[in-house]
């Protein structure tokens, strides 16, 4: 039988050759069929392994499992789900992505591609220090690896497995379900609460071991439009409104140490996702984020006002915009339910691991379920670097992953 280390680095290697991007601007659900491969793959793997009430859903491409408790039938205890989704982000190339493993890292600078040149320095990255001796797998720099959310589908199904393999372990309902399109806003919402059969649930996702969250962003979404009027520029004067000029009014309106590159924790932002504009029209989209509600709806506040001023110097009409809310703050819930997260830190704890509690600083599919009735706070996967060309995962990392969602389902069966 293979071990630990062996199952996670063969698992996200095989995971990660696998193109499961989503698409922001698809119409459908799931957003790209190529998600059902992974799907299938993680389908037929359950059932070879012997887990309970395997099923897919093709059309929703939500893969669900159970592992029966082997507990005394006179004792009841909860059942505990865990989660991780099976798109990776469109931000970053996921074509052809070739996973390879450098051992025992020895700090110093890592050549991703020799032949294009590319190498990931600790200087720009100095998180690699952390990974001095450890095992990585990486990529060859020109995709992302996938770990995002492939390093938490490794150490869930390994974590399976091993319960599975251990009959002597006791435990209680052990529930997993696989969900598509997390990273463009799908936040589970096809997620059958009665076919998942949880009565508690933690997501797994997001970057450094041992870190776990009870509270995401409040977030919303931002498309603003502006009108131009495009004439001859010899004969413009008095007439000509370059909607080109007006888009970088607006971007420039915005704060400039609240942009996702000068902030931090509890620090939230402003990110300008795309913009184009020619003297005719113009278009900017954006997304707000903040964990404080407050601060949160002044920066909602904002795009109006700025809108309103635009429109007051160039004419109404000139900017318009629609807000759409994505996710809230879980902590709003999860608040409510403090044994979750003093239940995931001792898990942790037991491990070996140092606990640390941190704001999420993105959304989790958690964040729509624990608003749709199932609490449920993210586990980190342990991976570093997301949606970019210089992402990794450390094996270590994983192999400790699997120990600390194994020491979570024993500390549920009591």
């Amino acid at each position: 039988m293979k071990s630990i280390k062996e199952q996670v680095s063969d698992r996200l290697i095989k995971y990660a050759k696998i193109n499961t991007a989503s698409d922001p601007k698809a119409q459908s659900f799931p957003t790209t069929q190529r998600q059902k491969d992974l799907a299938a793959l993680i389908y037929n793997e359950l059932k070879e392994l012997g887990a309970d009430e395997v099923h897919y859903d093709e059309e929703k491409c939500i893969v669900y499992a159970r592992i029966k408790s082997n507990l005394p039938k006179e004792k009841s205890v909860n059942a505990i789900g865990l989660i991780a989704h099976l798109d990776t982000s469109p931000e970053a190339p996921s074509e052809s992505v070739k996973p390879w493993i450098l051992e025992n890292y020895d700090g110093g600078n890592i050549l991703l591609n020799a032949e294009k040149n590319i190498t990931m320095t600790p200087t720009d990255f100095p998180a690699l220090k952390d990974y001095i001796g450890k095992d990585l797998i990486l990529t060859d720099g020109t995709t992302l690896l996938g770990a995002d959310d492939k390093a938490a589908i490794t150490s869930i199904m390994t974590a399976a497995e091993l319960v599975i393999n251990s009959p002597h372990f006791l435990h209680g309902d052990i529930c997993l379900a696989f969900t598509p399109d997390e990273e463009v806003g799908g936040l589970a919402r096809d997620l059958d609460f009665e076919r998942f059969g949880a009565d508690v649930a933690y997501t797994v996702d997001c970057d450094h071991l041992g870190h776990y969250s009870k509270e995401t962003f409040y977030a919303s979404e931002v498309f603003i439009d502006i009108k131009g009027l495009g004439v001859h520029p010899g004969t413009a004067k008095g007439i000509m409104k370059n909607a080109v000029e007006i888009t970088a009014e607006f971007i420039s309106s915005l704060p400039e140490k609240q942009k996702p590159q000068f902030t931090q924790g509890r620090e939230g932002f402003f990110y300008i996702t795309s913009s184009e504009a020619t003297c005719d029209s113009g278009k900017i989209e954006l997304i707000i984020r903040d964990f404080d509600l407050n601060e949160f709806k002044a920066k909602e506040g904002l795009i109006a006002e700025i809108s309103d001023s635009l429109n007051k110097k160039h004419g109404e009409g000139t900017v318009s915009f629609k807000i759409n809310e994505q996710y809230k703050n879980m902590a709003e819930v999860i608040d409510n339910y403090p044994f979750l997260t003093e239940k995931l830190k001792k898990a942790i704890e037991l491990a070996g691991v140092k606990a640390v509690e941190e704001p999420f600083r993105g959304g989790t599919d958690g964040a729509a379920l624990s608003f749709r009735g199932l609490p449920c706070p993210n586990l980190s996967a342990g991976y570093e670097n997301a949606h970019g060309k210089y992402e990794f995962a450390c094996i270590q990392s994983m192999e400790k992953n699997v120990e600390i969602l194994k020491n979570l389902i024993e500390i549920y069966s009591k």
